[in-house]
């Protein structure tokens, strides 16, 4: 069954409790009851945890996610209180730790896709919809949809998909209020980071967001607009009706399905350890994608 190949054991801390092991993220609660979000260098590939980590990878998303609550804290309040390590807490922390607010979590993935790929390809290819939503005939991997779409999910376990609901599905799960602020903050938002973006020579794809609720508002949480939880292309580069280059862990996914990895994505037999140049190949791709967002150089 999918999930950890290799599940590792939280670091104990003086002053934290552990409450969660995630895909990438280690998850403590400190004693003044915030949350501290630790972004491990783990890469989760086809449902699995690889063995093998990317160097430098949870830097990247801490500090690019970062940036982004910069950029989009007049549209959305977001849930960091700081980024201060915790005393006792090991030295490799810094800079991939968020001391954040404690919310009470929405249980849905929110979704925004500015161009047709991934599940949402699958899916319109057999009924020309993408979570019950209609679009127009003709489209391609690849293709911009006429206007960006909201197409939430549910949220998955280790080891389990996320599944695309409708949002008549949302609104029956946490009411017509709540549903109806989610689709126009996640739509509000995707169209401020895909607007910077493209300033930046970079297509955001989708991206998927988590909110959460602090005294009544809602609030951005987890990571926001990194190479993990979006796709980001290179716009020179886009041609739709293929595969776009992406500034992401497709590296690790074409070696695992390539005859070099000898495995079997369908089997019960976990994934190897990845080579060397598919972890540095992948490394440079998180940091380039963060450099050109950014603007700020990788140190």
């Amino acid at each position: 069954m999918p999930g950890f190949v290799e599940k590792p054991e939280p670091v104990e801390v003086p002053g934290l409790t552990h409450l969660h092991t995630g895909k990438v993220r280690d998850l403590y609660r400190n004693a003044a009851g915030d949350l501290v979000m630790v972004a491990s260098d783990r890469t989760s590939v086809y449902d699995w945890v690889l063995p093998t980590e990317i160097p430098d990878k949870g830097r990247v998303l801490t500090q690019l996610s970062l940036w982004w609550f910069d950029q989009l804290s007049d549209l959305v309040p977001h849930h960091v209180l700081g980024t201060d390590v915790p005393a006792g807490a090991p030295a490799d922390w810094a800079g991939r730790t968020l001391v954040c607010k404690s919310l009470d979590m929405v249980p849905v993935e929110c979704v925004a896709r500015g161009y047709l790929t991934g599940s949402g390809l699958a899916e319109y290819r057999q009924t020309r919809t993408v979570c019950g939503l209609a679009l127009p005939e003709g489209l391609v991997d690849g293709s911009e949809l006429p206007a960006p779409i909201f197409t939430p999910a549910t949220k998955a376990a280790v080891g389990d998909h996320d599944e695309n609901v409708s949002y008549e599905e949302v609104a029956h799960q946490v009411g017509a209020e709540v549903a109806a602020e989610l689709r126009q903050t996640t739509l509000a938002v995707y169209s401020r980071a895909r607007d910077i973006a493209r300033e930046r020579g970079i297509i955001l794809a989708d991206t998927k967001f988590e909110f959460g609720f602090a005294g009544g508002q809602l609030t951005l949480a987890d990571e926001v607009l990194t190479p993990d939880s979006s796709r980001f292309w290179p716009a020179d580069l886009w041609q739709p009706g293929r595969a776009q280059p992406s500034f992401d862990k497709q590296f690790v996914r074409d070696w695992l399905t390539s005859p070099a990895a000898d495995w079997d994505r369908t089997g019960e037999e976990p994934p190897p350890a990845l080579p060397h140049e598919i972890v540095e190949s992948t490394r440079a791709k998180y940091i380039e994608a963060y450099q050109r967002l950014t603007g700020l150089s990788w140190a």
